[in-house]
């Protein structure tokens, strides 16, 4: 029931990328095993992530469960169909049952996927991570894979909102490029500290986006105002220290001594 569920959402979702246009392309697919447990920790750069998260993953035939905001399960006749596709309601205020439930996936041999920054950075930089990736990992033993994408945050994301008061809209506009990178997998070894082994993870996350940042194709062009570009990399985006007064970070997030990279 689930995995039709699953493939039906899959189906709807490569339409509404075919009519938009839309190029996805993938690098280290391989990183992703085939069977088994697995942690993919993403970066957050727009509100669609999880459609091209799970355009990746089914090139290795693996339907991934997404750790999401609880009040997606909120909308009408959305409920039914997450529960459906096993993905995880997560309550900041309540985290622990998100926790509980993710846990078991991974016990079950489900590839599982969080967004450890949780919530989309406003300055398209890995803003402060949980340490959940990590101590799920050490008390699972199943890998963590570091990903990224880019692109994704042109057809709608964060942003400061317009002269009305209203905040960014979805672009309907057609042949956008998204790119998805995912790194090769790491481990927590039993008596790893947790903190330090997130801000490796911050590391590997932010060398896998900027690397995605820095292709041509995601360049601006030549005068452009490009708010959907980071700061650091020439664009009109929010930096990193204006991002901290419009990102919600909870209090526990590791703080960030990753990054941002300078191009070479």
């Amino acid at each position: 029931m689930s995995e039709a569920c699953y493939r039906m959402t899959n189906a709807l979702g490569r339409a509404a990328l075919r009519v938009l246009g839309i190029d996805t392309h993938t690098s280290g697919a391989e990183h992703l095993p085939t069977s088994g447990p697995v942690l993919m920790a993403a970066t957050h750069v727009s509100y669609p992530d999880f459609l091209f998260l799970e355009k990746a993953a089914i090139e290795r035939e693996r339907y991934v469960r997404f750790m999401c905001r609880h009040d997606v399960w909120d909308v009408p006749g959305v409920r039914a169909a997450m529960d459906r596709m096993k993905h995880v309601p997560v309550d900041r205020e309540a985290p622990a049952g998100a926790y509980l439930r993710a846990r078991r996936l991974l016990h079950e041999g489900e590839a599982v996927c969080v967004f450890p920054e949780a919530g989309v950075s406003y300055s398209y930089t890995v803003r402060s991570l949980m340490r959940g990736v990590a101590s799920l990992a050490r008390e699972t033993g199943a890998p963590v894979l570091p990903v990224a994408l880019w692109g994704s945050q042109r057809i709608w994301s964060v942003g400061m909102p317009d002269d009305l008061g209203r905040p960014p809209r979805p672009s309907l506009a057609r042949g956008r490029r998204v790119d998805v990178a995912l790194g090769e997998p790491v481990t927590v070894a039993p008596g790893d500290d947790l903190t330090e082994w997130t801000r490796d993870l911050g590391r590997r996350m932010t060398s896998l986006l900027e690397g995605l940042q820095g292709l041509p194709h995601h360049r601006q062009r030549p005068g452009e105002r490009a708010t959907w570009h980071p700061a650091h990399l020439g664009g009109a985006a929010p930096s990193r220290r204006e991002a901290e007064e419009l990102d919600s970070v909870p209090r526990s997030a590791v703080p960030p001594t990753w990054g941002p990279l300078p191009l070479p």
